[in-house]
């Protein structure tokens, strides 16, 4: 072990973040603030460096500048307890007035484009949902480069952040339509380089309301609620509900002095018959903000109405010519992009007179393929005709054949039914017969009936008389002898008579009857058969023969390539553009989504009013009027 020790690493460990990259550095522990930014801004390249700073947060968890007299460990920076490290991001501090003609860099103009456009997007600064998808298409050519249909799919935009979530919950419209309009102007621009489109997009963008502007809370005298914006030319005075549109303005030029005593800030104009321009703000960190932009944005004011420094000089000349330089390589790269689309045309005309013929020749096999399939298919369709023709002839010989029976059995009933009926009629003559016979019978049997009483009835009487006689005393035996006999001879006579009369009647009885029930038996069997006389055998069944035509059709989907002409139409004006989509997307907004700023941008352009003609309207008046005005609200 060293008697001495070891000198501890006493160096600050910062990182740095920009929107494109995050830098990793380690300092001198009396490393000051401008130390730290001016490493930075050799590390990226920038020289423009008075427009830019480092933001932190501190320890009471306010945001707030670096500053750059101070050592950097003496700022109240919070040091992250996990690694030790100071973290800063590397901002846009202050906003040129006209971005065009006073950004000269191309990393400068490419920071303002990746700040603005995080603004934009987190809604910071508010943008119309039109100008929002107008920035889109700039930004998806600073992404993607020059539209190429070849390359371009779609879907390609719809995965990244290129609109505001206020611009699109306030429309009724699916990402696909959001790609097909921001898609719509991005084929209609005309190819540029990176920085070229970038200050295309911030020439639109510094036309925003909000552009530039850091607003603070204060309050005037009235102790009335408003909001102070610290801007390039000078400081707005703004409604607590509107941060769109100014109540008045104060530009650099007319403030001679500015200045803060706790919470209380005072501005001393440059007409001294005007009393000072007073408000309030929440607090002491808020004060020293305010007072460190209005110095930095007051300076800056001045040096653009003063010729131009050495160094700036300088730069625009260095700027101008590597401007130049580029224009040329960019001459000669569209000179040879002509040439090789030239040839590109070339190769794809032959390409596709190639392709053209190649078509042609699969068509004709095609078409000799499906002459050849269509021969098939008209063989098997005549093979299948053949079958059906002889399943149909079999048929009808089956149908002939069973007409042929039913018809013999046809004439074998009516032959039945004929020699039914013969019998039916002899059978009834019969009957008729057997019916009078009958009756003559019962005629003979009646009048033998009425013999055979006469006979008793004399049998009776001859009884009687024989009792009288026995009663009145024995007569004569000769006269008695003679009664008996006669007596005798009648009754033997009489019951001959009824012997003889009532086996004859028994007779005829049991043969009509037996006439009769033989007549009613044969009726009864004829009848019988005649329930059977349909002349249908119980074998034969009738079948029913359903026909189907099934014909083969062999349908050929011809494919037909439409070549789509891509015709850019002339660069509109983007006013135009911009009242154009409002249009288009006006049916798809939903009302009851709209924020407050939504609402007072369209108040703001029904009145015809933008940024440029507000401020011009304020700074009409007299610097004593607008500051009696804003004591007043």
């Amino acid at each position: 072990m060293s008697l001495f020790g070891t000198k501890k690493n006493r160096s600050l460990s910062v990182r740095v973040s920009t929107f494109d990259s995050e830098l990793e550095f380690k300092l001198e522990p009396r490393a000051s603030g401008q130390d730290l930014f001016d490493l930075v801004c050799r590390t990226i390249g920038l020289r423009e460096s008075w427009y830019f700073g480092l933001q932190y947060v501190d320890t009471r968890s306010n945001v707030s500048w670096l500053k750059m007299e101070k050592r950097v460990r003496d700022q109240r920076v919070e040091l992250h307890a996990s690694n030790n490290v100071y973290v800063f991001s590397f901002y846009a501090k202050f906003f040129p007035e006209n971005v065009s003609e006073e950004l000269i860099q191309e990393i400068t103009q490419h920071l303002f484009f990746l700040q603005v456009k995080q603004s934009i997007l987190s809604m910071d600064i508010y943008c119309r949902p039109e100008a929002s998808v107008l920035l889109a298409s700039y930004a998806v050519h600073v992404q993607y480069g020059p539209y190429d249909y070849e390359t371009y799919k779609d879907g390609m935009l719809a995965g990244g952040e290129l609109l505001p979530k206020g611009v699109t919950d306030q429309y009724q419209m699916t990402p696909e339509m959001w790609e097909e309009r921001i898609k719509t102007w991005y084929m209609d621009h005309e190819p540029m380089t990176r920085d070229e489109v970038e200050m295309e997009y911030l020439k639109i963008a510094q036309d925003l309301d909000m552009y530039g502007v850091n607003y603070f809370p204060i309050t005037n005298k009235n102790k009335t609620k408003l909001w102070l914006g610290v801007t390039s030319v000078g400081l707005n005075i703004y409604d607590e509900r509107d941060k769109l549109t100014p109540k008045t303005t104060f530009q650099w030029n007319e403030i001679r002095h500015v200045s803060f005593d706790d919470k209380k800030f005072t501005i001393r104009l440059v007409d001294a018959k005007v009393s000072n321009f007073i408000f309030y703000s929440q607090d002491l960190h808020i004060n020293k903000m305010i007072l460190d932009l209005c110095k930095g944005n007051h300076d800056l004011y001045m040096r653009r109405r003063k010729p131009d420094t050495m160094e700036i000089q300088q730069m625009k000349a260095q700027a101008k010519e590597e401007k130049q330089r580029r224009q040329i390589e960019r001459k000669k790269f569209i000179r040879e992009k002509k040439l090789r689309e030239k040839a590109e045309h070339e190769r794809y005309e032959l390409e596709k007179s190639m392709e053209h013929l190649q078509n042609e020749m699969r068509m004709a096999s095609d078409a000799l393929r499906r002459s050849e399939e269509t021969k098939e298919l008209y063989f098997e369709k005549s093979r299948v005709n053949e079958e059906q023709m002889q399943l149909t002839e079999c048929k009808a010989n089956h149908f002939k054949t069973e007409m042929d029976r039913l018809r013999e059995r046809q004439m074998k009933i009516e032959r039945e039914k004929h020699d039914l009926e013969k019998k039916i009629r002899d059978a009834d003559f019969y009957v008729h017969q057997l019916t009078v016979e009958n009756d003559k019978r019962e005629a003979e049997t009646e009048k033998l009936r009425k013999e055979l009483i006469c006979a008793k009835m004399a049998e009776r009487e001859a009884t009687a008389r024989l009792l009288n006689f026995l009663n009145s005393g024995r007569k004569s035996s000769t006269d008695s002898l003679l009664t008996t006999s006669s007596v005798s001879h009648v009754a033997n006579t009489a019951s001959s008579m009824a012997a003889i009369s009532t086996p004859s009647l028994t007779t005829s009885s049991s043969t009509n009857d037996m006439e009769i029930a033989g007549g009613a038996e044969l009726t009864t069997h004829y009848l019988a058969q005649g329930d059977n006389s349909s002349g249908i055998s119980d074998d034969f069944e009738p079948k029913e023969f359903i026909l189907t035509d099934n014909e083969m059709e062999q349908i050929t989907n011809e494919m037909e390539r439409n070549h789509l002409e891509y015709m850019r139409n002339s660069k509109k004006q983007v006013q135009n553009q911009l009242q154009t989509l409002r249009s288009e997307i006006a049916p798809h907004k939903i009302e009851e989504n709209q924020s407050n700023l939504d609402i007072l941008s369209e108040a703001q352009i029904k009145a015809g009013e933008n940024k440029y003609s507000t401020l011009k309207k304020l700074k009409s008046g007299s610097t004593k009027a607008r500051v009696a005005f804003f004591e007043e609200l």
